[in-house]
């Protein structure tokens, strides 16, 4: 026997399943952005104003960073997709985002180790690299996987 949505969930449901996919990568895109200004701005306070190592700053400013957009995105991008088996879907998040947090934080660290970036803008470059790269890997396995309908 199924449960009855309420209306205020249904309606959100029925808006993120009429978004389409381009619809929800522009909301994907918009909600990253916003949370890699939170992971860039940890990340540059933690490396250059604390002076810690850059694997330390990056994996702190990935969990926030990923924490934000995986809260906000579940809500506003894909909701229509966010019911069903929630044990199974919090299994392939966590899956999704250890592989992605090695994939970051490993494309940053040998990147640094391979450039020997001087300059802010260098730094900077290399996480716009491995922060695209996550980013990409998100929206793809979010979609196909964690929140399919």
């Amino acid at each position: 026997m199924a449960v009855a949505e309420p209306a205020a969930e249904q309606a959100a449901n029925t808006e993120v399943k009429s978004l389409g996919v381009v619809g929800q990568l522009i909301r994907f895109i918009v909600i990253g952005g916003g949370c890699a200004l939170i992971d860039y701005g940890t990340y540059m306070a933690l490396l250059a104003g604390l002076g810690w190592p850059a694997w330390v700053s990056k994996t702190i400013s990935f969990i926030l960073g990923t924490t934000a957009s995986y809260l906000i995105n579940r809500k506003f991008t894909f909701s229509g997709a966010g019911t069903g088996n929630t044990g199974a879907k919090a299994g392939a998040f966590a899956l999704l985002y250890t592989v992605t947090f090695f994939v970051n934080v490993g494309t940053n660290q040998l990147l640094i180790l391979l450039l020997h970036p001087q300059a802010n803008w260098q730094i900077t470059g290399i996480w716009v690299v491995a922060q695209g790269l996550g980013t990409l890997i998100n929206f793809v396995m979010l979609k196909l996987v964690v929140f399919r309908d």
